[in-house]
């Protein structure tokens, strides 16, 4: 492949002005995002100075996406896909605006942080669905791919730039300031969907309700492709999530600071980054599911090394490899889920995408405290990332399909332009 054809393919953004809107929109929602993981993630170690606790914010945010999110996935093929994203970003703009309001207050409740916490992933998990659905009816079928990345590399650059800021923020300025930037960037991305095409089922809906939820299920379980995507991406997450022992192994290795504890999490955005600036050489791919598999293994080895690594040098190098292997798993797979799903069940599909995707790594993270809880954050960290490696590598072995998925390429747009 030349070189031309392996770096950041930008043409979705000019294909579609109404892709355009969104990306802009989500890419400051994703901001906005890292300023409020971080100043949990602070808030939860400050009140608590426990790996239980700071791995209990994973848990605050699995229940409501495993509990709402397929209920957003029903509702996204059965209404107008553009109603669905913006009320529930307003809904997430209120819950962004109470934790503000918590920090300016001072109330120093764990309760409350953690249950506004779970609000704010309860509307979020009813509109994830519509959202990601969105993608393959403003692109042609060929660009859907190109248009993942994008959306995946403004998040990797939210992530690298995001902890730094609101770690500095919170030292200089306190908690409350972080809590607002994510209001203020919710804002934005609810007047990114302002603009979108009506977006409604292509097709006589099936109606929403628990039939239309297990048919989602059912689709998901019949297409040997999604279900090898998924089960690889559920040995990825669940076994090895680094992100609540960071502020254990900041404290025990890094002096504890905020700021190194968003140089952290800001590492797994530089390889993330690093990978989306290229990212052409594997949306072009031929053998996507292949690459994934590849990606999620890397990712396993790389975070098992992190829970050994003395030197922050060599933490910081590792999470880099670590997040540039995410990005080319999440990517593959977010693409291949909306290639090889028929758009009357691509809400449905999305939210288990959206169940596995996001609470898979909330729970892997509930995982990580309690394992390290009990014996060590290294050990946690290596045990898991080498029962990683061998999940996926058994998932390459039995399913041949997902080895052999080749994605379509025909330039056919959808709709929505």
């Amino acid at each position: 492949m030349s070189l031309a054809r392996a770096v950041l393919d930008l043409s979705p953004l000019r294909a579609s002005r109404a892709f355009r809107d969104l990306w802009l929109g989500s890419s400051a929602a994703a901001l906005g995002g890292q300023f409020v993981m971080v100043a949990v993630l602070f808030q939860v170690w400050e009140l608590t100075a426990s790996a239980f606790w700071t791995g209990a914010i994973g848990l605050a945010r699995a229940v409501p996406l495993i509990i709402f999110g397929l209920v957003g996935g029903a509702l996204a093929d059965a209404a107008d896909r553009r109603r669905v994203v913006r009320w529930t970003t307003a809904a997430q703009l209120v819950a962004a605006l109470g934790l503000a309001t918590q920090a300016l207050l001072q109330v120093d409740s764990l309760a409350l942080l953690l249950g506004l916490v779970a609000l704010q992933a309860a509307f979020g998990a009813l509109g994830i669905p519509a959202k990601r659905a969105l993608t393959p009816r403003l692109l042609p079928a060929a660009q859907v791919p190109a248009g993942i990345a994008l959306q995946h590399l403004s998040f990797q650059i939210a992530m690298l730039v995001g902890p730094a800021l609101a770690g500095i923020l919170i030292a200089e300025l306190g908690l409350t300031w972080a809590f607002t930037v994510q209001a203020v960037t919710f804002v934005l991305a609810w007047l990114g969907v302002l603009r979108l095409p009506s977006l409604p089922p292509l097709e006589r809906p099936d109606r929403p309700g628990l039939r239309a939820m297990a048919d989602g299920v059912r689709m998901v379980w019949r297409r040997p492709v999604l279900r090898g995507s998924f089960v690889t991406d559920l040995f990825a997450t669940l076994l090895v999530m680094p992100i609540s022992l960071f502020p254990l192994i900041n404290e025990l290795r890094f002096g504890g600071s905020a700021s190194t504890l968003g140089l952290l999490l800001s590492a797994v955005a530089v390889g993330g980054i690093a990978a989306g600036l290229f990212s052409g050489s594997f949306t072009r791919a031929r053998r996507a599911g292949l690459v994934q598999l590849v990606a999620a293994g890397t990712w396993g080895l790389a975070l098992a090394g992190f829970g050994l690594a003395q030197p922050l040098w060599l933490a910081l190098g590792l999470l880099a490899v670590a997040g540039a292997a995410d990005t080319i798993s999440v990517v593959t797979r977010a693409a291949m889920v909306q290639l090889d799903t028929p758009d009357s069940h691509r809400g449905r599909v999305s939210a288990v995408e959206s169940v596995i995707g996001q609470a898979g790594p909330d729970v892997g993270n509930f995982r990580g405290g309690v394992v390290a809880g009990l014996t060590s954050a290294p050990f946690a960290l290596a045990t898991g990332g080498i029962a990683c490696v061998l999940g996926v590598a058994f998932v390459g072995w039995r399913n041949r399909a997902l080895r052999q998925y080749e994605p379509p390429t025909a330039e056919v747009p959808q709709s929505g332009q």
